[in-house]
């Protein structure tokens, strides 16, 4: 009973039979579109617009601003050299301390009204 119903089914179908592989791949092309434009938009968008921002940060680094290193030291910027990718910090008043970092290293840039309050 059973198999008559599926020969049954079988004969009603009509038409010659399709490649199952071709129509599956055409199908997914669409999401794997759908797929690329979101990874761009979540993913590499946002860090050239980071890249960009910090470069520009970077463009106009200038004498007695305060930064932050990538490493967290905090400084004052005493010389910078753009032809030698370099930038002198003063890291500390009482000694007179200096370093020299890359132009990479220097992650931000402190805003003097940020600096000049201390939190209660």
């Amino acid at each position: 009973m059973i198999d008559s119903i599926f020969q049954i089914a079988l004969l009603a179908q009509d038409g010659p039979k399709a490649d199952p592989g071709a129509g599956g791949l055409i199908t997914m092309l669409p999401g794997f579109a759908i797929i690329a434009v979101l990874f761009y938009f979540l993913m590499i968008r946002p860090e050239r617009q980071k890249q960009a921002t910090h470069k520009s940060l970077l463009e106009g680094l200038k004498k007695n601003d305060r930064v932050v290193t990538i490493g967290g030291i905090y400084g004052v910027v005493m010389n910078v050299q753009r032809d030698q990718d370099e930038v002198t910090l003063k890291i500390d008043e009482a000694t007179n301390a200096k370093i020299r970092v890359t132009f990479g290293a220097i992650a931000r840039v402190i805003a003097d009204d940020a600096a000049g309050e201390k939190p209660a």
